[in-house]
């Protein structure tokens, strides 16, 4: 598969944002061993990688490349990537850039700043596809599910986390909710496999895992994998929200909140078919391993 995909990307040259992240990490591996030619727009000094030209800057850069670039990358936030986009002179016929399905799971949240996530990523999208479309350059959006692989994610990497500490973490009964975990590899290779499909050109692509689980089973595989195998505790919902408030009391646990709780039980699967018609799009099964959700010590890294 990894041939294929390196095959069906025709080297080039590569300007891509957040580089450094979990998915771009392993887009520049992906670049790289396909024969381009990568410039990475970076914050803070990287240490050397063969095959990429570190250059430092960000999105309010004016000094990156513009001409002879076959392809521009996003993995960082799409909403600043799309304003850098919109008022840039960069001129590449190709743009891959990775959004979310946040777009639509928190559109109607309880939580206005969740709606306020929601909002911004659409329109990030309208204006990257806008222009785009007026210079004649093909855009594609992938929006991720829920991202693992690389032990940096903020949700099952967290979540191992906190087990790890404790020796059990607990979830409400009714967190049952289905979920398609996304493997970082396979939106890397995604990000490359649309580059030689021609019909993604201005579309947006919803990107699961190729498995569908319910929420406490994909945390109970999570926590399985860990060699302290800590436990899965499973609380009536009533009990749980107290025992919520009172950690939130003592000032832990704030990121959960009522609407990440309401969405423990909501069946958020989404449809991957185009992407598999459109560019062979081929996910895998969620099958966890250690490595994927605890990081290796500093000096090892």
């Amino acid at each position: 598969m990894e041939n294929d995909i390196h095959s069906a990307a025709v080297a080039g040259r590569a300007l891509v944002f957040g580089g450094s992240g979990q998915i771009g990490t392993r887009l520049l591996t992906n670049l790289v061993a396909a024969g381009w030619q990568v410039t990475a727009v970076t914050r803070q000094a990287r240490a050397p990688m063969p095959g990429v030209l570190w250059q430092r800057g960000d999105l309010s850069s004016t000094n990156l490349p513009c001409q002879g670039v076959d392809a521009v990358f996003s993995c960082g936030p799409l909403d600043h990537f799309a304003r850098w986009y919109a008022a840039s002179r960069i001129d590449a016929p190709r743009v891959v850039a990775v959004g979310s399905t946040s777009v639509d799971v928190k559109q109607d949240s309880s939580e206005p700043a969740e709606r306020d996530v929601a909002q911004r990523l659409r329109q990030a999208e309208r204006v990257l596809f806008e222009s785009a479309a007026a210079r004649n350059v093909a855009a594609t959006v992938l929006r991720p599910t829920l991202v693992y692989g690389a032990a940096s994610d903020k949700t099952l990497t967290a979540i191992a986390a906190l087990a790890v500490r404790t020796g059990f973490f607990v979830l409400p009964a009714n967190a049952n909710g289905l979920r398609q975990p996304v493997h970082v590899q396979d939106l890397a290779d995604a990000a490359m496999q649309v580059l030689g499909c021609p019909v993604t050109a201005g579309h947006a692509y919803a990107l699961g895992g190729g498995e569908v689980l319910g929420y406490a089973e994909m945390v109970r595989r999570t926590l399985a994998c860990l060699p302290s195998r800590p436990r899965l505790l499973r609380l009536p919902a009533p009990l749980f929200k107290l025992a919520l408030r009172l950690a939130h009391a003592g000032g832990r646990l704030q990121g959960m909140n009522a609407a990440v709780l309401a969405r423990m039980t909501e069946p958020l699967a989404f449809d991957i078919e185009p992407a598999r018609r459109d560019f062979g799009y081929a996910p895998r099964a969620f099958v966890a391993e250690a490595a994927m959700f605890i990081a290796p010590p500093a000096d090892a890294a």
